[in-house]
């Protein structure tokens, strides 16, 4: 029998830091086998990600993001989730997309910076005022506790509703707020750099969600220079999400340059307190499979 999981249900049964930790064992266990395929037209968008780990088992995700929707009063992103079992590839559950990309999303960011930023971060500005800027102050508030939120946003009325909405402070100059961060977590629709790494400081870990496109870029050359570069798939960011892909092809940095993803957990860590970490959420198909599974282990209690 099919389990379906609908979003605010299968929500109530969820911890970010317990989430967290099932994107570590899921990294223990045999590399998934993931692929890929983006169809565009125009701004809009189909991605279609499937997934299959060994031991853990088998999901398809499709997405479909329209940017032109919210002016039209409907959802930018939609899609489905099918959860497969592994032993006899029966569907499983069916999971709320939303509920599965708004996890999984900030999930995958708080996840790399508990290894990456500085433990004692106590300054966090959400660059963003989006959907994934609110998923991204509930998760990076779990793993921070003691952190002050800052937001910004290009249109400052957003960013003042946003900040009134979740009890936090607004910035409206974004060098001066990207200077005083401890953390800076990105999650725009921006296609030119928005951050200069001139503006980054000893000690920053930088986390960039937005840029999902071959032509999507949220930092400029400068900041990939500056910092130690990490990713959460090699297999999912270089070749294909244009924060990386573009550098890589221009020869502003090399391959070598990008030092570990998930799959390499003793070289995913910070050296030092003055070193600057910058992690790369491409937000691949094997992420949705042990965030799918994650929640269907919670809706069952197990």
């Amino acid at each position: 029998m099919t389990t379906i999981i609908p979003f605010e249900e299968g929500e109530k049964n969820l911890d970010w830091l317990a989430l967290c930790r099932a994107f570590d064992a899921g990294h223990q266990l045999p590399k998934a086998e993931i692929a890929d395929v983006f169809l565009y037209r125009g701004k809009d968008t189909l991605l279609n990600r499937s997934a299959w780990i060994d031991g853990l088992g088998l999901a398809v995700k499709a997405a479909t993001v329209f940017p032109g929707n919210p002016s039209k009063g409907k959802p930018m992103v939609g899609g489905a989730v099918n959860l497969f079992d592994d032993a006899d590839g029966s569907l499983t559950a069916v999971v709320d997309f939303h509920l599965v990309t708004k996890w999984k999303t900030a999930g995958d960011s708080l996840c790399a910076a508990l290894k990456l930023a500085r433990p004692d971060s106590k300054s966090i500005l959400i660059v963003g005022a989006g959907t994934v800027g609110a998923s991204l102050h509930a998760a990076y508030s779990a793993g921070f506790p003691e952190a002050k939120f800052t937001v910004w946003n290009r249109t400052p009325a957003k960013a003042r509703t946003f900040a009134e909405k979740h009890g936090i402070d607004w910035a409206e100059d974004l060098e001066t707020a990207v200077r005083v961060a401890d953390i800076v977590t990105s999650a725009t629709m921006s296609t030119d750099p928005i951050l200069k790494g001139d503006w980054f400081q000893p000690g920053q870990h930088i986390d960039l969600i937005g840029a999902y496109r071959p032509d999507m870029r949220e930092v400029d050359d400068t900041a990939l220079k500056r910092a130690r570069l990490f990713v959460d798939s090699f297999d999912t960011t270089l070749g294909h999400i244009g924060e990386l892909k573009i550098p890589l092809t221009q020869g502003a940095i090399r391959k070598s340059d990008v030092l570990a993803d998930y799959y390499a957990p003793d070289a995913m860590r910070r050296t030092s307190a003055d070193e600057i970490t910058l992690f790369k959420n491409g937000g691949g198909a094997h992420l949705d499979l042990m965030c799918a599974r994650y929640i269907l282990d919670a809706w069952q209690g197990t």
